[in-house]
């Protein structure tokens, strides 16, 4: 896989999730029409998990889990845990956790481009 390649595909991942993030709230979360079907008890099948992800930000679980997993790729360097803290931070700030997703974002972004211009440069002065 040609190099270039390789230090693009963190950053497609990223631009999915937020694309997905963006799909999942202004699809399934915001719509009138989907909050007014979960009103009642008879609501259909996908109540629940739109229940479950409302709970979620409205307990700001996915800010924790964003900043939790932004101070893991701070202190474990990789681009794996850079790229969760990125995702997660971008699930956060679509799903109304903003202070933990910007901080998750920005730490998991810092993280993987460090990460990458180590791996840049690690060839270069060998």
């Amino acid at each position: 896989m040609k190099p270039s390649l390789r230090a693009a595909l963190p950053w497609v991942a990223i631009i999915i999730v937020a694309i997905g993030a963006a799909l999942l709230r202004y699809g399934f979360i915001e719509p009138a029409d989907a909050a007014h079907a979960c009103d009642g008890k008879d609501g259909p099948w996908w109540c629940a998990t739109r229940e479950l992800i409302v709970q979620g930000f409205l307990t700001y679980a996915y800010g924790y889990a964003a900043i939790v997993m932004a101070f893991v790729a701070l202190f474990w360097r990789g681009v794996v845990t850079a790229v969760l803290a990125a995702c997660l931070g971008v699930i956060a700030l679509q799903l109304y956790c903003y202070e933990g997703g910007a901080l998750a974002l920005l730490m998991g972004a810092l993280r993987l481009v460090r990460v990458q211009y180590e791996r840049w440069e690690a060839p270069a002065t060998a």
